[in-house]
């Protein structure tokens, strides 16, 4: 694309934006949670239920795939569709499509800044995720927008811990997602060292539970807080320390037993039920180690993997951060030959297809004697189904594009 298309798109983006900004109330529950040291995100993209929530202790917004489809479905933006069309009408149909979602989330992220006044985290289409160049000139496009506000997600591939290492190096913003584990983002804090990284820690009680493999209980607090570690130490001395992310908090007590923690995502619901619920009284849970609800003789799994990180991993992340490898697929090579192909597994086209049609939480039972011989592990799988469920709402979103401009 060229450059003159590109400042026309961005003109487009960031005409006629005319939010008017909250008055944001200082509030001493969030005032109490913000003391811990903990940093307090809204994870929505619905502007009238974050507007219902947000204080004055409150510091950004995120959005994702699946969050910026729910608006678009509601139809408000069926008529900038329309109009953007026009402007990239001469691209083939492909490219106008994904160009049109970029401008979406940039106009949707624009919207968010401008109302909210915080920084606001927007989401990548889903078909750059493998692809550095795409990664890189997107990402870019968005700082451009809004250099100040915008921290652009990028999703945990192989080629994203290389794309966001040089986003970083010049200068953008990066909230690197999808991560499930300490050991992944090790990875990430060595190679990338973006401003700020995640433990999705909902899904990792729900593969225990919905696999009936136990209760699921404080395995994503515990996935949390030893990232929380690792991350810390390892980026202390650097320019910019990274900071973890706890995402998406499920359920209002996460705010109580991971108060701490450098950020907070919360869905409004979990934020309106903690205030309407907690006593407000918060202090750091950074030391706790809370026990796992496992079944006994359920260990097979190797949960330990979530929260426990190797000599050989962190040998491994070190290795790769001080001769970056060139591509994605030089860096999974190299991850195998360091005996760690686990954390990158070799998948068909068959195995891909079986992680999206799991849905979010795969399926234990189809996994369950790879998991135990070492080819693959359960961080990875909920990596690739996220992934594969943030690709199934881009498809809706995709396809609402399509029938509007093809009409």
């Amino acid at each position: 694309m060229d450059n003159m298309l590109k400042e026309q798109i961005k003109s487009f983006i960031l005409k006629g934006i005319d939010e008017k900004p909250v008055v944001a109330v200082s509030d001493p529950f969030w005032q109490s949670l913000r003391s811990t040291g903990t940093e307090l995100w809204l994870d929505t993209g619905d502007m009238e239920e974050a507007e219902k929530n947000w204080s004055a202790e409150m510091t950004a917004l995120t959005t994702n795939n699946t969050l910026v489809n729910k608006e678009i479905q509601k139809g408000i933006y069926d008529k900038f569709i329309a109009e953007a069309r026009e402007i990239v009408r001469h691209l083939p149909l492909k490219e106008q499509i994904v160009e049109i979602a970029f401008i979406l989330n940039a106009r949707h992220g624009l919207r968010l800044a401008r109302k909210f006044g915080g920084m606001v985290s927007v989401e990548l289409h889903t078909d750059t995720a493998h692809n550095i160049d795409a990664t890189i000139s997107y990402a870019l496009r968005y700082f451009e927008i809004c250099p100040d506000q915008f921290i652009v997600k990028v999703p945990y591939t192989a080629s994203g811990l290389l794309g966001a290492r040089k986003l970083r190096e010049k200068g953008v913003k990066i909230n690197f997602t999808l991560e499930f584990s300490a050991r992944q983002n090790v990875m990430v804090a060595a190679i990338t060292k973006p401003n700020y990284l995640n433990v999705f820690l909902g899904r990792i009680g729900a593969y225990i539970f919905d696999n009936k493999l136990g209760d699921g209980s404080g395995a994503g607090e515990r996935a949390v807080l030893a990232t929380q570690k690792m991350v810390t130490e390892l980026t202390k001395n650097n320019p910019v320390p990274t900071k973890l992310i706890a995402a998406s908090l499920r359920g209002y007590m996460q705010l109580n037993d991971l108060a701490g923690v450098d950020v907070f995502t919360m869905p409004t619901k979990v934020a309106a039920e903690g205030k309407a619920t907690l006593d407000g009284t918060f202090s750091s849970r950074l030391n706790e180690i809370y026990p796992v609800g496992i079944n006994s003789g359920s260990e097979s799994f190797y949960p330990e993997k979530l929260w426990e990180v190797t000599d050989k991993e962190l040998a491994l992340a070190k290795s790769l951060d001080e001769n970056l490898p060139g591509d994605g697929n030089e860096l999974i090579d190299r991850v195998h030959q360091a005996g760690c192909g686990d954390m990158f597994p070799y998948l068909s086209d068959n195995d891909l297809k079986n992680i999206s049609d799991d849905g979010k939480i795969p399926r234990h039972d189809r996994w369950a004697q790879r998991i135990k011989s070492g080819e693959l592990a359960v961080d990875t799988l909920l990596n690739l189904a996220g992934l594969a469920s943030f690709t199934t709402d881009q498809s809706q979103l995709d396809s609402r594009i399509k029938r509007i401009i093809t009409a």
